[in-house]
């Protein structure tokens, strides 16, 4: 190797390690609670957020939610674009490690060319027509030193960059998974509050058929007939509204889960009292497992890096551009000693004057981080304000439920009792009427608290980072 190029070669290497302008990330403390405001008693828990999750909607106990939540994770095309967005931002992260290194390529080329015998020439005599060939192979490098750190501040935006790609994936899996479970349990719900229904049309049936019975002895009049067929169609019309809802929530499972909606049907029951406890833990594990939180930290490590990037480019950037190969007018001569050939030329390239476009691009970066930070701080504030609200809602449904429990019990007592009352003709039929809807209207309610409890628990879980 040429002496001039071995020393230039030995400089390059040894400014490569140099140091790298900008501020190197730390990441920023946040004010983190020592406890939920919400009373336990709650279980600690131990996350490990470098595992893989549990798929903790096992905790439910059903399978037709675990073959849901399978299929979500296969087939759902939300799933598979941010996947594909994951995919990008990793080739991207290696398109800007590359630049660590140098660039080589080949160039092979074959001419054959004649010149005229008019052509401008200085000595007349040496003008005359011929023809020559020219082959011609070599080897191309170009090589920038990355003296200030201008292009590892790149390698290191955009490797956070990918990992917070890799967060936002998951926090669009959790979305996914929460939504399949929340969508599964209000389809429970309705199917509850339809046999509910049904069962209600069939005792407003028998209902009808004593009050035509009352009215064909004369023990009754017409306004009993009368009410006892309204309120019977309108349940039949509640039990209808229900249908469609059973329908629509069917088919929005359908997309949730990668399916044709047309087609789709999975065996549904009447919904139980299945809350299962949630273990909650401190709130500093809060930061280490929700994919929001640790996408917008890794964001805000990118914005970082950016700054060391925009400062580099105060800097002078050296570089080598050179070729080594062989070159000869006949193609049997072309791989000998003699056809050799090779250049180098090493460059500087000083930034003077660019209108302050240099400076702008600096407070912009500057500025970006700060952005990046405000948002990062506000996702931990987001993510705290959605477990106390989903804790509090666990703690108040649970206390509805209870509350429901016996307006159902109640509501039973009343309207056998009434029953028994207008048979021994001691009441209108109104009042049988309005303590059966007092009875349908709070089992209905109870249903409806057991399925906000359900979707309570899941809000938990997706607000805790899922699994635990």
């Amino acid at each position: 190797m040429d002496p001039i190029l071995r020393v230039f070669c030995a400089a390059a290497l040894g400014l490569a390690a140099g140091c790298s302008v900008g501020p190197d990330y730390k990441a920023p403390s946040v004010a983190v609670p020592p406890a939920y405001q919400e009373p336990g008693p709650w279980k600690e828990a131990n996350p490990r957020d470098q595992l893989p999750k549990a798929s903790w909607w096992r905790v439910f106990g059903d399978p037709t939610l675990d073959t849901l939540e399978a299929d979500a994770a296969l087939a759902s095309p939300t799933l598979q674009a941010a996947l594909a967005r994951y995919d990008q931002a990793l080739a991207v992260a290696r398109i800007d490690r590359a630049q660590l290194y140098p660039s080589l390529s080949v160039s092979p080329s074959a001419v054959r060319e004649r010149f005229s015998g008019n052509r401008q020439a200085e000595f007349p005599a040496t003008r005359f027509a011929y023809t020559s060939n020219s082959f011609d192979l070599p080897l191309q490098l170009a090589y920038e030193v990355d003296l200030f750190g201008g292009v590892r501040r790149s390698v290191e935006s955009a490797a956070a960059s990918a990992e917070a790609q890799g967060s936002a994936y998951q926090g669009v899996l959790l979305v996914l998974q929460a939504g399949v479970a929340q969508n599964y349990f209000t389809l429970r719900s309705l199917e509850s509050q339809r046999e509910l229904l049904k069962s209600n049309v069939a005792l407003l049936t028998d209902a009808l058929g004593l009050v035509r019975k009352l009215r064909q002895g004369g023990a009754n009049s017409d306004l009993d007939l009368f009410q006892a067929e309204a309120e019977l169609e309108t349940v039949r019309s509640s039990e209808l509204a229900v249908e469609r809802s059973l329908a629509k929530a069917e088919h929005a499972l359908a997309v949730l889960v990668g399916r044709n909606p047309e087609g789709f049907s999975i065996p549904v029951r009447p919904l139980g009292r299945e809350v299962p406890p949630i273990p909650v833990g401190i709130p500093s594990e809060l930061l280490e497992r929700r994919p929001d939180i640790a996408a917008a930290e890794r964001r805000l490590a990118a914005a970082n890096a950016r700054i060391g990037v925009a400062k580099a480019a105060f800097f002078p950037s050296i570089g080598l551009t050179g070729f080594a190969g062989v070159n000869s007018a006949d193609l049997d001569s072309l791989l000998k000693w003699g056809s050799r050939e090779w250049a180098v030329a090493p460059f500087v390239s000083i930034p003077l004057f660019r209108g302050g476009a240099t400076v702008a691009n600096y407070r912009e970066a500057k500025a970006a981080y700060d952005e990046a930070l405000a948002t990062y701080r506000g996702q931990v504030l987001v993510g705290f304000q959605e477990v106390e609200d989903g804790l509090s809602d666990l703690r108040i449904l649970a206390d509805q439920a209870q509350a429901l429990q016996a307006a159902v019990a109640a509501a039973e007592g009343a309207s056998r009792l009434s029953t028994v009352r207008y048979k021994a003709g001691l009441v209108s039929y109104i009042e049988v009427i309005d303590s059966q809807r007092t009875e349908l209207s709070t089992k209905i309610a109870l249903t409806q608290a057991e399925a906000d409890r359900l979707a309570a628990t899941v809000f938990l879980i997706r607000a805790l980072g899922g699994g635990w």
